[in-house]
């Protein structure tokens, strides 16, 4: 029986469970043990439920026991606002299964955290998405007489990266929690994907919690249910992926490329044809990490795609969150 892929002796950069799936899947070998995956498609919205369901399936694809939710729109690329609009709802409504699954009540304080660096456009996705979402907790603490039924107490922060506060996120977290007391917390983060296409246009929602600046290699305190106590909800989009991954993309496109025309390839790429993906991935990165070439790279219209699916998320959680706000056109309640 073939062992399991580590990932970690590839370095693999991704923070999506259904690209760490498809990296662990070997051709004619079956289903991963552990995991159970499904996918639909609905006019332009393709959604895949993956759970890993036990130690076997985490280890083989280096995601922690759990449920995930991806949604890939290729779509949202074009700006197209009905598109948009759709996204919302699907995702709020996804969103709250989650809420079901967790036992979470209509009557239960939740915090939004929006991780990330608003100085940098690829990682401001967090702090936008504060921004744009309906807080309430204020109003429950100052005149709960006054709040309309429908609303439940909602309070959002945006605690900033450990170069600019030189404090930990999940430190600064976990004192509001000690604080404020939430039943639930919402973690919002850009992630790393090794995927060029699903750049800026992939929403992914776990109940694993989530651990800043993993996408880019850096391994430090996460949040997660055993950290603070309280269950934690990630929701993560894709805003970079290394040059690395692209160079081996170029070279799986240009393979097939040349498939097409000429069908043998052999003589143009030699022993690299030879190769499978997760050894040509660690040649490249063997060639340009030493020489500081790996870069994060990010889509130069990274400002609207940013700005955007942060409005996308923003309405779908005022729409899950909140029973008032209605979730057949949840872009109108943000601000």
């Amino acid at each position: 029986m073939e062992k399991d892929l580590d990932l970690q002796k590839f370095n693999v950069r991704t923070d999506l469970a259904l690209e760490a799936k498809e990296l662990a899947e070997r051709p004619g070998s079956g289903p991963i043990p552990g995991i159970h995956s499904d996918t639909t498609e609905d006019d332009g919205i393709t959604i895949t439920t993956l759970h890993v369901q036990n130690e076997q399936g985490s280890h083989a694809i280096g995601k922690m026991i759990g449920q995930y939710i991806t949604i890939e729109v290729p779509g949202l690329r074009e700006g197209d606002t009905k598109l948009q609009d759709r996204v919302a709802t699907e995702f709020a409504k996804h969103f709250e299964t989650f809420l079901q699954r967790l036992n979470i009540s209509k009557n239960a304080r939740v915090l939004i955290v929006g991780l990330g660096n608003w100085n940098v456009t690829p990682d401001a996705l967090g702090p936008l998405v504060v921004e744009n979402v309906m807080v309430t907790r204020h109003f429950f603490e100052l005149m709960p007489d006054q709040v309309a039924p429908g609303y439940r107490s909602v309070s959002a922060v945006a605690p900033g990266v450990l170069g600019i506060t030189g404090i930990e996120s999940s430190e600064i977290v976990q004192g509001i929690v000690d604080r404020s007391k939430p039943d639930l917390i919402i973690a919002i983060d850009a992630l790393a994907s090794k995927a060029i296409e699903r750049v800026n246009t992939t929403i992914q929602i776990a109940d694993t919690g989530i651990h800043p600046g993993s996408g880019i290699g850096n391994k430090r305190k996460g949040l997660t249910r055993d950290i603070l106590g309280v269950p934690v909800i990630a929701i993560g989009v894709p805003t970079v992926v290394y040059a690395s991954t692209i160079v081996n993309n170029t070279f799986e496109m240009m393979k097939s490329h040349l498939e097409n025309q000429k069908g043998d390839t052999n003589q143009i790429f030699g022993l690299m044809n030879q190769m499978d993906e997760h050894e040509r991935l660690q040649l490249v990165r063997e060639v340009l990490s030493p020489i500081g070439h790996d870069l994060l790279v990010t889509p130069k219209e990274v400002d609207q795609f940013i700005e955007d699916i942060a409005n996308i998320i923003a309405s779908g959680l005022n729409a899950s969150l909140h029973d008032a706000v209605d979730s057949d056109n949840v872009a109108a309640y943000t601000h």
